[in-house]
Order: structure tokens, then C-alpha cells, then sequence
């Protein structure tokens, strides 16, 4: 490799990882025009094996808005990037997938206390499929695979 393809390379991954940290700030701030952006128009999300539903980035962005009000504190903390560049035979390099672990702490709305203990903590990992567009790196699919749940109790 050439030092300008291997920068380019380093430029990739920093935008990428740029990416998944906007996404979970999206979700954990309830910025759903952010969250439907960071999408390409095509873009999905499967969030069924976490309860949710899986279908385009705006319908999924409704579901979330609605279903995530019963909570007033969200954090998202995604680890353990895996970034693969090119997978399929005929890519050129402008795709990309993730695979990257997530805890998740959330607070039931009306728990009163903002510094007490969260409420609900699930764990699990995200599978991003990206895709580079002339605005940048999108998301093109995120699923869901919650592998743990803890409930208040």
C-alpha cells in the first residue's frame, strides 16, 4: 500500500467511526431529523430483536421517537469497532461494514432522582452497513442483535 492509500484508508475509518458515534447520539438525544439523515435514502433499521420493528430509516425513526419517550435517559455506549472495508467481490471500497458491541443504560421517565441508578440495561451488538455517498459515509442498514437485558427489580 501507498502512503496516500493507507491515509486515505486512516481518513476512512475516522469517518466511519465518526458515523456510529453520531448514530448513537441521535438515538440517546432523541434527534430523529439527525438520526433520519445519517441514512441513505434506501437506509433500514432492524430493532426487532430488541421488541422493536425493522423497516426504512423514517418509519423507524417514528417508532423510536414514540417508544423511547418512556425514557428520560438514554446513553448508548458502542465498543469494540470491527470496520471492514470492501467485503463484496465487485466493491470498489465505498462500502463498509461494522460489527460493534453496545450497553445500553436507559431511566424510566418519572424515576424523579437524575443521578440515581438506570432503570433498564440491555446489551448486545449492532451490525452497520455503510455506504460512501457524495456527502459522506451513510448508513445503508443497522440491526439490532440485543444478546442481554436487565429489568428493574
Amino acid at each position: 500500500m501507498t502512503q496516500r492509500v493507507e491515509l486515505a484508508t486512516v481518513m476512512d475509518r475516522l469517518a466511519v467511526d465518526s458515523l456510529v458515534t453520531d448514530y448513537a447520539v441521535a438515538v440517546d438525544d432523541g434527534d430523529w431529523v439527525a438520526y433520519r439523515e445519517l441514512f441513505t435514502p434506501d437506509g433500514r433499521a432492524d430493532y426487532r430483536s430488541a421488541g422493536g420493528i425493522e423497516g426504512d430509516a423514517g418509519s423507524v425513526a417514528a417508532w423510536l421517537a414514540e417508544n423511547l419517550r418512556v425514557f428520560s435517559m438514554r446513553q448508548h455506549l458502542i465498543v469494540n469497532r470491527r470496520v471492514r472495508f470492501g467485503v463484496l467481490e465487485q466493491d470498489t471500497g465505498d462500502t463498509a461494514r461494522v460489527l460493534a458491541d453496545y450497553v445500553n443504560p436507559m431511566r424510566l421517565a418519572g424515576n424523579g432522582d437524575a443521578t440515581g441508578a438506570p432503570d433498564f440495561v440491555c446489551g448486545g451488538r449492532y451490525a452497520f452497513g455503510l455506504l460512501r455517498t457524495y456527502d459522506g459515509w451513510r448508513l445503508r442498514e443497522v440491526v439490532v442483535e440485543e444478546k442481554w437485558r436487565r429489568l428493574p427489580g
